[in-house]
């Protein structure tokens, strides 16, 4: 990863519909409370486009609602060539999403993408999709991603606010 300071992240799942826009939304909450939130774009985005055009899954919202974050404005779409080249972090909910990222990805965007949990808090494993599973599971989703945004806003030392970039799904 470059040393330069990080002005935008995409949080990328498979559908768009589950993870990253609960990482989005919920990262954008922690920048809020911590009072840093100016400048920073974040996006999620999901490597397949099945669920294209489609707000979060209602499992999703519900679980973010219940923490007071609203994501229900969010349109799924996915992950566009450029994006490689917009966004400083790209952090893939799985392993497969990362290995779908750089099999996308030019060479030279390589270095930017990176396991989400790995990459905010050091834990090498991945935000499981809990699509296929009941209220618990988008549970305990909503608190690793609030834990690894938590660690990520720390890391990142982030004076920037998340404001929607040009490919944002809040669009």
């Amino acid at each position: 990863m470059s040393a330069n300071p990080i002005k935008s992240i995409l949080f990328v799942c498979l559908g768009n519909i589950c993870r990253s826009p609960l990482a989005e939304g919920v990262f954008r909450a922690v920048l809020t409370e911590q009072g840093k939130d100016q400048g920073l774009v974040i996006d999620s985005a999901g490597t397949g486009g099945w669920h294209a055009g489609q707000e979060p899954d209602r499992r999703s919202i519900a679980v973010a609602a219940r923490h007071g974050v609203d994501i229900s404005g969010q349109r799924a779409r996915k992950v566009l060539p450029e994006d490689f080249s917009r966004y400083d972090l790209i952090l893939g909910m799985d392993n497969a999403n990362v290995r779908d990222l750089k099999a996308l990805a030019p060479q030279a965007a390589h270095d930017r993408i990176h396991l989400y949990l790995d990459f905010a808090t050091g834990k090498a494993v991945d935000v499981p999709d809990p699509y296929y599973d009941g209220a618990e599971a988008f549970a305990s989703v909503y608190r690793m991603i609030r834990e690894a945004s938590d660690a990520l806003a720390k890391r990142l030392g982030a004076s920037a606010s998340p404001t929607s970039g040009q490919a944002s799904s809040t669009m």
